[in-house]
């Protein structure tokens, strides 16, 4: 299986060399027992998230007893992610690191080098799976480690588990069981808030899987191949303009594909999302004469976000889905 996105931006000699020299002194003011130790943060558990969909699974599950650090700033594509040797350096003090290996190459690179004790790679929660610029849920069995049939094109590795409810609970879970761990004094209440957010989860589930019966057409169009575990669970086919990498241009060949599929499979919807630029989404839906809206792939919450937190983003996701793919107005 490659790893997306590994020909990106990587951290730069110098910077690790930087971070090294500070590790000595940051690891001796930090520990690796749980929250009760008053020399950190207020005496709460510090995790330290990669971006936004960890820090929110990091928050929900762990309430009043952790202080979470995101290391991705609202407005941030996470695929560019780099860090200043300030930032590499401060992860030595971070109780539990909270990341999803193969998305941020910088991170990973930092974490290996941070001596956290509590590492949680959000990746080996759950099943990963290589999509390219085409996935067919109609042809994939959710639950299994196959996928549907899909086009080559950019194919790699996908990080993108956390637009699937029901990959994100398995992540949910594994985070949850991480806090207990670094902090057994807060367990029971870590439990408890995993199970809430799961249950939530499971519900937020339901509510795709009714929100998009009856629809018209299973097909939409997308800038970058972000939602291909959520075509798989719910039977849609995502047909991406680039591929896994938001920045790459169409091909000839590609820009041919998509509009003798418009046609076919009646879609009416190029979408595009809200930390890249929506030319390329604009110019393929004027050549194709189709309309644009916004499905988010919710790697930061921003004012331009269509929602305050996951949740909330993916209802309006699902309620931009139904408009593009027919589904009846009740």
């Amino acid at each position: 299986m490659t790893v997306m996105n590994n020909s990106r931006r990587v951290i730069p000699a110098a910077a690790l060399a930087l971070a090294a020299l500070a590790l000595p002194a940051l690891t001796a003011c930090s520990g690796s027992s749980g929250a009760g130790d008053d020399a950190k943060g207020g005496g709460k558990l510090r995790v330290t998230a990669s971006f936004y969909p960890l820090e929110f699974l990091a928050d929900r599950i762990g309430g009043p007893y952790v202080q979470v650090t995101d290391l991705t700033k609202p407005g941030v594509e996470p695929h560019d992610l780099e860090l200043a040797p300030q930032q590499i350096a401060a992860l030595s003090k971070a109780d539990v690191v909270i990341s999803l290996h193969g998305l941020q190459p910088a991170v990973d690179d930092a974490i290996g080098q941070s001596g956290v004790a509590h590492k949680v790679d959000a990746a080996a929660l759950t099943s990963l799976e290589d999509h390219g610029t085409e996935v067919d849920g109609r042809h994939h069995t959710t639950g299994d480690n196959g996928s549907g049939a899909e086009s080559e094109e950019d194919a790699g590795s996908d990080p993108h588990i956390w637009l699937d409810p029901v990959r994100y609970a398995q992540v949910a879970k594994g985070v949850g069981a991480a806090l207990a761990q670094a902090d057994p004094a807060h367990s029971a209440a870590y439990a408890k808030n995993t199970d809430a957010l799961v249950a939530q989860l499971g519900a937020l589930d339901t509510e795709f899987r009714d929100g998009l019966k009856n629809r018209t057409t299973d097909t939409f169009i997308t800038t970058h191949a972000a939602f291909g575990y959520l075509a798989e669970r719910y039977g849609l086919v995502e047909e991406a303009i680039n591929g896994l990498d938001p920045e790459s241009e169409p091909s000839a060949t590609r820009m041919k594909a998509l509009l003798d599929l418009a046609g076919r499979e009646h879609v009416s919807t190029v979408f595009f999302e809200t930390l890249v630029s929506d030319k390329t989404a604009r110019t393929v839906a004027g050549d194709l004469h189709l309309r644009t809206d916004v499905l988010d792939p919710i790697e930061g919450i921003t004012p331009k976000s269509r929602g305050t937190d996951y949740f909330a983003v993916q209802r309006s996701n699902l309620a931009a889905l139904q408009t593009a793919l027919g589904v009846p107005r009740r």
